[in-house]
């Protein structure tokens, strides 16, 4: 099996030296992943925004590794405040609709003060046969 690295270009890939996604055979790997808008290096205030985002570059990595939302068992959601949770719930929610995959929610302190959410997937491809 061939093991792919996926890259999305931000500058936290370069510095810290990670890929944003592996894929190892039919298992794809996405690292924890933010609301950072990765053209622009910016990212909103709202959580809500933030997580929107997050599922957009998260999906975008995934679709790059021949997968998809649907294909994902497992996602852990870190937030430095437990409160900014909830709000994000319908957005989560939808993205995950199809997959309803093993879930972990940590409250943790994350590498900058405008992040507000992180999210890291576990996927899946579909077999070939």
């Amino acid at each position: 099996m061939t093991r792919t690295r996926i890259s999305q270009g931000s500058v936290f890939e370069e510095q810290i030296g990670y890929s944003r996604a592996v894929v190892d055979g039919r298992w794809v790997f996405v690292a924890g992943t933010t609301g950072y808008d990765y053209t622009t290096m910016t990212i909103s205030d709202d959580v809500v925004q933030q997580a929107r985002q997050t599922l957009a570059n998260i999906d975008e990595a995934l679709s790059r590794a021949g997968s998809c939302a649907a294909d994902v068992v497992r996602v852990h959601y870190l937030l430095p405040d437990a409160a900014d949770f909830e709000p994000c719930w319908p957005v989560l929610r939808e993205y995950f609709a199809a997959a309803l995959p093993a879930a972990t929610m940590m409250v943790v302190g994350l590498a900058s003060p405008a992040m507000k959410i992180e999210i890291e997937v576990t996927a899946l491809k579909p077999d070939d046969d």
